[in-house]
């Protein structure tokens, strides 16, 4: 059965490199640390590679991030990939639970997160299912 979830989350990125600096495009990598609150309670690291380009509202991410903590009240830990693409203006974004990620309690964890920014804070919808597959006996 799938359940949605909602809640906020905060989220610091440190840049680490920069290829093509000084250029109106470029390859950047940051570092990400994320704090989720509500029925996520957990923290999240990660490692995002960017692609921008001269042309103004288009660029492009990839990301892979570890989160750990508790998932409605069963503790655990897995992983999200991400990837974003931004064309002129119009976002794209897919993130999904990396198959077969989920420890602990969490075992057999799928699903989809979504992020909504309203006024300047950032928001997750996490819809997700904990199934039975790949649980030993």
């Amino acid at each position: 059965m799938t359940r949605r979830i909602s809640g906020r989350f905060d989220v610091e990125m440190s840049p680490e490199t920069v290829h093509d600096a000084g250029t109106a495009s470029g390859i950047g990598r940051l570092s990400l640390a994320k704090r989720y609150h509500g029925a996520l309670d957990a923290s999240g690291v990660g490692e995002m590679l960017t692609a921008m380009t001269s042309t103004n509202g288009s660029a492009g991410y990839v990301a892979i991030e570890r989160v750990e903590g508790t998932l409605d009240g069963r503790s655990g830990g897995f992983f999200l990939q991400h990837a974003g693409t931004m064309d002129r203006g119009t976002p794209s974004l897919s993130i999904t639970v990396v198959p077969d990620s989920g420890g602990g309690e969490l075992e057999g964890l799928t699903g989809r997160l979504a992020i909504r920014i309203e006024d300047g804070r950032h928001f997750y919808d996490f819809d997700y299912a904990l199934g039975d597959a790949g649980r030993s006996a």
